[in-house]
């Protein structure tokens, strides 16, 4: 979650944190070089050997695209095959950028890119329009609760800047989001070219028909406070502080470290303590620039508490009004991200927040067919790529949200015992459900 300017939610900095799709050649490493060219985020270097790669190429431009697709399997296939995290600003706003590959035997890249995004850019090829891969994308964003996207259209200079192509385009992807579950207003179509920037950071004079923001006008201007700002209050403990040098000020201090996953903490606030149940008060809320009135989502913080509780990292603090549920059987959709298949009685490790237990696979329920945007009847097992309904059984009671209300405590990945390695992401309950 994003820290916002905001007194009463404790942040420092306005953050939005957004994640593109696409299918292939839609121009998406395009689009982000030109942002990142266009706001100057780009050092002096990085656009010379651009320049020189463009010119080798036999290119009149420079070739944006390579400032994003870095590793060289990407520049050889000319395709995007891993997420890569951008980092740059405006003097309105900062940006973290997840660019996620648009083939799709990297959908699943898809699901780690847009897991913690307020907004997603999906591209699509305005002389293509609403593809397959645009559906699927579409489905993993609403599946994953991404709460804003943007259809950007690329490629308007290809076809003329015809008006009517791109009503034509938006109107068909306007079916497929409220479908989805996407609310009318959650969803803004901006037509652009990522070559020549219409657009992109600057009003193109060749659409005169378009009267909505740039691309970057709605990226700086679009509220970036999600649902976990008015959420009950939860936090992973992640570290327990207790200074090895005794002074006045820190002989009895005990404090417990980590990041606001939802909601806002104030001295005072009664929480609980999972899954051990103990109830208390906080009593002060700190920070290394000292105490604040009030801690809101994003934000790291030490919390320290009335009462001498045992606590340990990998227990949640919650708000003891609208505490999560404590249990050991999850009725949950798997994102299965692993070349190995899953099958039934599987046993396997579940890292949920800072706590990991064993947990064993149940019954397969329905799976997602992402390229038809519906449900089907259950597998016998789940290949990479797939999505699917899920029941498991975990050795440790665990405090769960549902993941449509909290994603940090609705969200889990499952790990392969002997090697560690991730082999799905994990969403408590069922959280996208499709129109007819």
């Amino acid at each position: 979650m994003s820290e916002v300017t905001s007194e009463s939610h404790g942040r420092a900095r306005d953050l939005l944190r957004f994640a593109t799709a696409g299918s292939v050649d839609d121009g998406k490493s395009t689009l982000v070089g030109r942002l990142l060219y266009d706001t100057k985020s780009v050092l002096a270097d990085q656009i010379e050997a651009v320049q020189r790669a463009s010119v080798d190429k036999g290119l009149s431009a420079p070739d944006l695209s390579l400032l994003v697709d870095g590793l060289r399997a990407e520049r050889e296939q000319g395709i995007t095959i891993d997420v890569a995290y951008r980092y740059f600003g405006t003097p309105t706003r900062e940006f973290v950028l997840a660019d996620t590959p648009g083939h799709v035997q990297y959908t699943r890249n898809t699901v780690t890119g847009a897991s913690t995004a307020e907004l997603a850019v999906l591209l699509v090829d305005a002389r293509h329009g609403v593809v397959e891969q645009t559906r699927r994308h579409a489905a993993v964003l609403a599946l994953l609760r991404v709460p804003r996207l943007v259809l950007a259209i690329n490629k308007i200079d290809i076809v003329d800047y015809d008006e009517a192509v791109l009503a034509a385009i938006a109107k068909d992807f306007a079916g497929l989001a409220r479908s989805l579950g996407f609310a009318d207003d959650a969803v803004v179509t901006i037509p652009v070219s990522a070559l020549v920037g219409d657009n992109v950071v600057e009003r193109s004079a060749r659409t005169p028909w378009y009267d909505g923001p740039t691309l970057l006008g709605h990226l700086e201007s679009v509220p970036v406070a999600g649902p976990e700002v008015a959420a009950p209050f939860r936090m992973p403990v992640q570290y327990v502080i207790r200074p090895r040098e005794s002074t006045e000020d820190l002989h009895d201090y005990r404090g417990y470290a980590g990041q606001v996953a939802a909601g806002t903490v104030r001295p005072g606030d009664e929480v609980v303590v999972l899954p051990g149940g103990a109830r208390t008060r906080v009593a002060r809320v700190d920070t290394a620039d000292g105490p604040l009135d009030a801690a809101g989502a994003g934000r790291s913080v030490t919390v320290l508490l009335e009462d001498d509780i045992d606590i340990s990292r990998g227990d949640l603090l919650a708000s003891a009004g609208a505490p999560p549920r404590l249990t050991s059987e999850l009725d949950a959709t798997l994102c299965w991200l692993a070349d190995k298949p899953l099958r039934p009685g599987a046993r396997l490790l579940l890292k949920h927040g800072a706590r990991t237990t064993q947990v064993i696979v149940g019954a397969l329920g329905e799976r997602l067919d992402t390229e038809t945007v519906s449900y089907v009847d259950a597998p016998e097992q789940l290949g990479i790529n797939d999505i699917a309904r899920v029941a498991l059984r975990t050795a440790d009671q665990l405090p769960v949200d549902e993941y449509a209300d909290i994603r940090a405590t609705g969200s889990f990945l499952l790990i392969d015992p002997p090697t560690g390695n991730t082999l799905a992401a994990g969403l408590v309950g069922h959280p996208l459900s499709l129109a007819g």
